[in-house]
């Protein structure tokens, strides 16, 4: 189907150039033509995939438990506390007993920091500058070694924190960083 659709906007283009070249008002007209039905073509696709995708969603929620089906009766409006949220990683601190290293998740993302309140209290009065690594919830030390060669982004840690970044169980910013200041102190 894109295939189909790039044809006829490279056909509407040659003909827009031949209506330009040749002053006929024509080509111009058919140029138009297939442009809206190339556009007529990409909102049937379109259409034609989402009620793909809505007809096969439907043989999914059937195979799963019905008793973890947690979709509001008919009549019933959603809750608030219903609704799906898109931030799901943990404030810092709220791990609990957590290992001082764990295992990388299945993304690849070091995990987080098991964080002192104390080094917290210190670190969000602190102007240090961190860094963060796009579409990754961490923030870390600049000689982390997971960072390697990703491409970082520098913030300061308070900065990083409203953000919502957590720090990095790896290279421990909040430790490394409340201690370097303690020993300054």
């Amino acid at each position: 189907m894109l295939f189909i659709v790039l044809v006829l906007v490279l056909a509407a283009l040659g003909l827009l150039v031949a209506a330009l070249i040749t002053a006929n008002s024509l080509w111009a007209w058919i140029s138009i033509g297939l442009s809206v039905v190339a556009g007529l073509l990409l909102l049937f696709d379109l259409l034609r995939r989402r009620k793909k995708r809505g007809a096969e969603a439907p043989a999914e929620e059937a195979a799963e438990d019905p008793a973890e089906d947690d979709e509001p009766a008919e009549g019933e409006e959603k809750k608030p506390e219903d609704a799906e949220q898109t931030v799901l990683m943990p404030a810092a601190g709220e791990l609990g007993d957590a290992e001082d290293t764990p295992e990388p998740q299945q993304n690849g993302d070091p995990g987080e920091e098991n964080s002192d309140p104390e080094d917290v209290a210190v670190v969000s009065e602190l102007e240090i500058e961190v860094v963060v690594v796009d579409e990754y919830p961490r923030y870390h030390v600049t000689s982390c070694e997971w960072l390697e060669t990703r491409d970082t982004i520098p913030l300061g840690i308070g900065e990083a924190r409203q953000l919502g970044f957590t720090p990095c169980a790896l290279c421990t910013p909040d430790a490394e960083i409340a201690g370097k200041h303690r020993e300054k102190a």
